[in-house]
């Protein structure tokens, strides 16, 4: 089975222009933006430095710009750092960069219904993909239970306004815990199924099932402040 499309948990899969952007905002004169993107896909630990500096989140918040030529992963991954900030150790940075990819993945609406993007089926409720987990065979169950942890990750960082007006002034059952729970059991159980081993994602799901919390709050503060 090919690599799933959310299994990105490193600087080095950023894109060019993202790379470019890095070094053509370098508070430094006379840098070479293409020869100093060229070299640094050597050192991933230079482009986490980069993407935790102020500079950066300064060009990424700068109004001025009408447009940003940067990928959704690389401004998912500068605003987060700054809603999460603090020193890191290697395994946080490879969950924030797995986080931006998957935000990056989101911002297509269809895709956060389907398991893969090109998937034929499309899941609008939690309760049905987990009937399909429980029906699936063994590649397609984790792939199921990590868009289950996944999607309401999301629901629950992204959409928490949304959920908590739909279950106090609609008297919608499902509330904020219900999708904290439900993510945080999910990842859980995907970080145990050896295809977890297979892509790098077992220590990225122990990370997102123990410190659940702490990624969801930042999800939630950086939307916040992207709405502002």
């Amino acid at each position: 089975m090919d690599s799933p499309d959310f299994a990105a948990v490193a600087a080095l899969t950023l894109e060019q222009r993202d790379l470019l952007f890095l070094f053509e905002h370098f508070p430094v004169p006379g840098v070479d933006a293409v020869e100093a993107a060229r070299r640094v896909m050597a050192q991933p630990s230079t482009i986490d430095s980069l993407l935790e500096s102020d500079y950066v989140q300064n060009a990424i918040l700068d109004r001025s710009q009408a447009w940003l030529n940067v990928s959704p992963k690389l401004y998912f991954n500068v605003m987060l750092r700054r809603a999460l900030p603090g020193q890191r150790q290697p395994q946080e940075r490879r969950t924030l960069h797995y986080l931006a990819n998957l935000l990056g993945l989101f911002v297509h609406a269809e895709r956060l219904h389907r398991v893969q993007r090109d998937d034929a089926a499309r899941y609008d409720y939690l309760v049905d993909l987990m009937q399909e987990a429980q029906a699936a065979g063994h590649q397609r169950r984790f792939l199921v239970l990590s868009h289950i942890g996944n999607y309401a990750l999301f629901l629950a960082g992204y959409c928490r306004q949304w959920i908590e007006h739909r279950h106090r002034y609609f008297h919608r059952p499902l509330p904020l815990d219900y999708y904290r729970n439900m993510s945080r059991a999910h990842f859980a159980s995907a970080a145990k199924h050896e295809l977890a081993d297979t892509y790098g994602l077992r220590p990225v799901f122990a990370q997102l099932a123990t410190r659940f919390d702490y990624y969801r709050d930042g999800i939630e503060r950086m939307a916040g402040a992207a709405a502002h």
